[in-house]
């Protein structure tokens, strides 16, 4: 047994507080997609989400350890944009004015400002670390046009997808048109990233960056722009699934009600069917085909694309349709349920400054031991507080920039 395996059990701890079951055939919860099992939901993602990134650094690979969480970022995020997606087609349904005032409360309030203050943040601790930027890069880091902190994807990908939202269905009255061009927006994001690749390799010769990476301009390098990579694109769909849903929840909750174990045992084999799609996709083809000698591959990413985004569409309905019989909510999915974006955001700078926990030299109890454990455990804390704090000074400016006009609608 690792020490990380701990992290395991506080999981199962997690899922079994406040963990409520419906036994009976023909009992379920009707409150599965209530704002509080949202919550809860986006809370459990954005826990996930911190340990697959945890997972990712070297010493974790190298060691085994929390491997369940190393490929696993994909389905969280793929919780997130169900969520994102089924939230705002229920507030459409809802509201007869929603769109008024739309850009200001989901776009900047929502993402905007916690986006650039996560920038300014991260530009004052570099500067701060010594970290040498070109000026041109920095400027560009400031503005949010390349990425200063490159885990900050997420709220990018998430206001492309509220605005195409807000352009489809405020001038789309037919909603299965809208879900028409909803997939179509998604799938030129995708193109997007499958032609853009990783990293400019389009700037040079041919194969350039296999001994020409360590030593080229920033702009050449991994992760700069926007969809550079395919983490921008492959948990998208899910949005739209969350869309579908939250338009037609009552047919569908019903649909499932009936026969509700075999229609889960045949959710369970697609989804598995799927994994199975993804997994040959990801093997056969590759999105890091730039290093495979033959170009950029951008066939073989569209490939490896078509192969995956299927299953990461259907597990958030998996998820959802379990969710009808086991309904899970206690303070902690609650609370990060509230702070997932600042904690998401966040998560770099703690995993950055706190390497020095992994090292032999530096490990507070036998050295080899129990590093990992010490590293897992202050990160997920760090991330907290940081993300916590975020929040407080993302809440103080918009209660700032925006309190006038509200004081004056009141009058």
């Amino acid at each position: 047994m690792k020490p990380t395996d701990i992290v395991y059990l506080f999981l199962i701890l997690l899922l079994i507080w406040g963990c409520k079951i419906k036994f009976r055939p023909r009992e379920f919860h009707e409150d599965y997609l209530s704002l509080d099992s949202m919550k809860s939901l986006r809370g459990l993602a954005a826990i996930g989400v911190i340990l697959h990134h945890i997972s990712q650094e070297q010493i974790f690979q190298k060691n085994g350890e929390l491997s369940v969480f190393l490929n696993a970022g994909a389905f969280f995020v793929a919780l997130f944009f169900f969520c994102s997606g089924y939230g705002l087609i229920v507030s459409l349904n809802k509201k007869s004015n929603y769109f008024e005032g739309f850009f200001k409360k989901r776009i900047v309030k929502g993402i905007l400002i916690a986006f650039y203050v996560d920038i300014v943040i991260y530009g004052i601790v570099y500067l701060i670390d010594g970290v040498k930027f070109k000026v041109p890069q920095f400027l560009f880091n400031l503005s949010g046009l390349t990425m200063m902190n490159v885990y900050a994807w997420f709220p990018i990908t998430l206001a492309f997808l509220y605005v195409a939202f807000y352009l489809i269905f405020k001038n789309v009255k037919n909603h299965k048109a809208g879900y028409a061009l909803m997939f179509l927006f998604i799938a030129v994001l995708a193109a997007i990233f499958c032609v853009t690749g990783h990293f400019a390799w389009w700037s040079g010769s041919k194969n350039w960056w296999f001994y020409g990476m360590p030593s080229a301009p920033w702009w050449k390098q991994e992760k700069v722009f926007w969809f550079h990579g395919e983490w921008w694109v492959n948990s998208a769909p899910a949005f739209l699934v969350g869309i579908i849903y939250g338009d037609n929840k009552d047919k569908i909750t019903a649909w499932f009600k009936k026969l509700y174990p075999v229609k889960l045992i045949l959710l369970i084999a697609v989804n598995y069917g799927l994994s199975v799609l993804s997994a040959y996709g990801q093997s056969k083809f590759g999105y890091w085909t730039e290093y495979s000698g033959m170009g950029p591959g951008i066939k073989e990413k569209a490939l490896t694309y078509l192969c995956q985004f299927p299953q990461l569409a259907v597990f958030p309905l998996l998820i959802i349709v379990i969710m009808m019989k086991i309904k899970i909510s206690n303070p902690i999915t609650n609370f990060y349920g509230k702070y997932s974006l600042n904690t998401y955001l966040m998560n770099l700078l703690a995993i950055e400054h706190l390497r020095l926990l992994q090292s032999n030299t530096t490990s507070f109890v036998k050295a080899g031991q129990w590093n990992t454990l010490i590293y897992a455990i202050a990160v997920i804390l760090a991330s907290t507080l940081l993300g916590v704090i975020e929040y407080h000074i993302v809440d103080f400016i918009k209660k700032k920039a925006f309190a006038d006009k509200k004081a004056k609608k009141e009058v």
